[in-house]
């Protein structure tokens, strides 16, 4: 069991981190901590869910569903064409499939956009460095 403010602490030493790594971030890293992030929040949603912790498993999927909003309002549509037309599509059925697994505590809706977004991760994550470090085709997908 934690002390009192050892969850606190440990929280804003976390918050800390995350906010020098988003600081020092390229458009390619953002989109991979956006990814980490949503999957860790889907995690901790099922991990509610199993416990029955209703209010906490609707925290985890409302921030899962914001970070996937998020990562489909960051597509740049006019350079991404048809990539970032599928991408917008597909992270709008993430949401709905979220949002249907809270309504119905279905746990394989939630395991089933954990692995949507596990694919676009690993894709995302074996962009060769030149196009990181060139940028073109980072740019090309979330507007920078």
């Amino acid at each position: 069991m934690n002390k009192p403010g050892e969850k606190g602490a440990a929280g804003q030493y976390a918050a800390v981190g995350t906010q020098t790594g988003v600081t020092e971030a390229t458009p390619h890293r953002l989109i991979q901590m956006l990814l980490d992030g949503a999957l860790d929040k889907i995690a901790r949603a099922r991990g509610a869910m199993q416990r029955k912790e209703i209010a906490e498993k609707g925290n985890n999927i409302s921030s899962a569903c914001s970070i996937v909003n998020g990562l489909c309002d960051s597509l740049d549509m006019d350079a991404g064409g048809e990539m970032a037309a599928n991408l917008a599509n597909l992270y709008n059925y993430m949401i709905r499939r979220l949002m249907e697994g809270h309504a119905a505590n279905d746990p394989v809706a939630l395991d089933e956009v954990a692995s949507l977004l596990r694919e676009i991760k690993c894709g995302w994550d074996a962009i060769p460095s030149e196009a990181i470090n060139g940028g073109e085709m980072v740019k090309s997908m979330v507007g920078t």
